[in-house]
């Protein structure tokens, strides 16, 4: 579990009773050893994946990406970070957001699955 995902998923909790259920998980994949946490260098890549993004620069594979708009960026970082924590550990990223993950896998390449094809197998 990413603990930027449990972030994301706090923050969007209905009451405080589900904000204790996501902080407890989030307390048990920590003592686990299975909570993701950024590196300092997983945040200067994800600056980087982020910059090109923004800029519509040319990814090395897929050639020129469409400008991400500023006001996508604050959308759009936590994304980035938790791609760039997944492909730094090796691991597949589960999501049903793939638009996005799409467009950031330009720029990190690593492994995606939807949300359906994952736990359908």
């Amino acid at each position: 579990m990413s603990v930027v995902v449990l972030q994301e998923l706090i923050a969007g909790a209905v009451d405080n009773t589900v904000v204790k259920k996501y902080e407890a998980a989030g307390k048990k994949y920590e003592q686990e050893g299975t909570l993701l946490v950024p590196t300092a260098d997983d945040w200067v890549m994800a600056g980087r994946i982020l910059n090109a993004l923004l800029r519509g620069k040319k990814s090395k594979h897929r050639g020129k990406t469409p400008r991400l708009p500023d006001h996508e960026k604050q959308r759009i970082i936590r994304d980035v970070l938790t791609a760039r924590s997944v492909k730094r550990i090796g691991a597949t990223l589960v999501t049903n957001n793939l638009k996005d993950f799409n467009e950031i896998h330009r720029f990190c390449s690593l492994r995606i699955k939807s949300g359906n094809e994952f736990f359908s197998s």
